[in-house]
């Protein structure tokens, strides 16, 4: 599975931040915040003025509610929600908050739409190629202890029940929701937005977005950066005007390690227990939700691009994927996908339509 962290194929083509007077009650638009949560950065646009005050009381509950994520879901601070239900005792039911019963209930949702691809048992696996929160040996781990962990691993390893919002461990796993509790923060801090009143705004934690209504505040819709995928630049091949949806992205190009001049991936295979190998570099899904998006994108960056794409076409996502091809790379998009951004937007941008081949041009030499 994939421990994104910051390091991910988007990056959002917006104006500075353009304060108004010292004297002026308005802080004109954009107005960007910004800080550090989940091991990344965060980034909310504001595309409406707004007093200072309204400002200030605005940071405060984006911080709030990014703190509430952390401190439920994370597996790099001890006294996290999490860690506690990784150290419970395995076979007794843990009574958890509704928020990481939701993130829990769509992992479980996930896991079994990509048949085993997406599992947060994985967080072993994780940790044994150093991807994770233990020490970084950056070697091959030996045979015996990959045999052992993936057959301590499982999606059936974690019970829920939902009705009294309760979960249990039935096996000595530990937990990982790196994978998709980014993107519930994103998506909680958006709904905290529009509890606001807030109608224009852009939310961004390391890639993961949540896109309402205009950039400007009128008729302007949102343009976020598509990178291709190579390790040693950021350029954005596509640039999507969006608004009004959720948007993750997973890529393999930028975590990894090498031993032996091979290329260890950190998107993990929980269903092999080994970093990827195939040619699929990154996935963008467009979603309802930004949770739906970030498990999603990890899952088909797992299964490779057949079958990312026939998963896609079977669950009706969309999804954009870049692939390695030879010296170069090709893109393909899923029928929502087009059906989303429209076929106009794919001629522009130069992307196949579902089913066509793909087209010099869209192919790095």
């Amino acid at each position: 599975m994939t421990r994104r962290l910051s390091l991910f194929a988007l990056f959002m083509l917006l104006l500075p931040v353009m304060l108004g007077g010292c004297s002026e009650p308005l802080r004109e638009a954009p107005i960007t915040l910004k800080g550090q949560i989940f091991g990344t950065y965060y980034q909310v646009i504001l595309a409406e003025p707004m007093r200072r005050d309204e400002v200030a009381d605005l940071e405060a509950g984006i911080r709030e509610a990014l703190e509430a994520v952390d401190a439920s879901m994370s597996t790099y601070r001890e006294d996290s929600e999490l860690s506690a239900f990784n150290h419970s005792p395995i076979g007794e039911w843990q009574s958890l908050s509704p928020e990481l019963m939701q993130v829990l209930e769509i992992s479980r949702r996930v896991s079994r739409a990509s048949d085993g691809a997406f599992d947060i048992t994985v967080g072993g696996l994780v940790n044994l190629w150093s991807f994770g929160p233990e020490a970084r040996p950056e070697t091959v781990p030996p045979e015996n202890l990959l045999e052992e962990r993936l057959a301590q691993i499982g999606p059936d390893k974690v019970e829920l029940d939902t009705e009294t919002g309760r979960a249990r461990r039935l096996g000595d796993v530990y937990v990982d929701l790196s994978a998709v509790a980014k993107g519930y923060g994103v998506d909680r801090v958006g709904a905290y937005l529009e509890a606001q009143g807030v109608e224009h705004f852009l939310v961004d934690i390391g890639g993961e977005l949540v896109l309402r209504g205009y950039r400007n505040g009128e008729a302007m819709p949102w343009r976020v950066g598509v990178e291709v995928p190579d390790e040693h630049r950021q350029v954005a091949q596509y640039v999507l005007a969006l608004t009004d949806l959720a948007l993750a992205t997973s890529g393999d190009y930028r975590n990894y390690f090498e031993e032996d001049g091979k290329r260890y991936s950190h998107t993990i295979d929980p269903r092999t227990g080994r970093p990827v190998e195939h040619a699929l570099a990154s996935v963008t899904v467009l979603d309802d939700t930004a949770a739906e998006a970030d498990a999603w994108a990890t899952a088909l960056s797992v299964l490779g691009p057949r079958a990312a794409l026939d998963t896609a076409r079977r669950e009706g996502l969309a999804v954009l994927t870049l692939e390695r091809d030879g010296e170069g790379w090709r893109s393909r998009v899923s029928p929502a996908f087009a059906e989303r951004v429209g076929e106009g937007a794919l001629d522009k941008l130069g992307i196949n339509r579902p089913g066509q081949a793909p087209a010099s041009d869209n192919e790095e030499t």
